[in-house]
């Protein structure tokens, strides 16, 4: 499964805004992934250091409505909610290739998460 297949779109409400400014964002992911898959896809897209993956299922709730033919039921669809702690204070990671020391830096914040702030 690809990174952005995972992350289906950030999940804004009043507390999980609030809950941004402590490096905790919420996401609305695949209903198959696993923490290490949000976890992996988060670091890749938004290059930050990730602690924490919280989930949560939802399932869907009942629907009904009027028709000629009597009452149509339905439901709408389940979902998963993933709740990720970032490092708001990251060091920088040493690493070697073919010898060679590189260094990588990750981001305190996730700019695209859709806050204006």
């Amino acid at each position: 499964m690809n990174e952005f297949d995972i992350i289906v779109r950030p999940h804004i409400t009043e507390k999980s805004t609030d809950a941004a400014a402590n490096g905790k964002y919420t996401f609305v992911v695949d209903i198959n992934a696993t923490k290490i898959d949000v976890k992996k896809a988060v670091e890749k897209i938004f290059d930050v250091k990730v602690l924490a993956v919280n989930t949560m299922r939802y399932d869907g709730k009942k629907r009904s409505r009027r028709q000629e033919s009597g009452v149509a039921v339905g439901y709408t669809p389940k979902w998963k909610k993933a709740i990720v702690t970032i490092d708001l204070d990251p060091k920088p990671v040493e690493y070697t290739v073919n010898g060679e020391k590189k260094t990588k830096k990750y981001k305190n914040a996730i700019e695209d998460f859709g806050l204006v702030q």
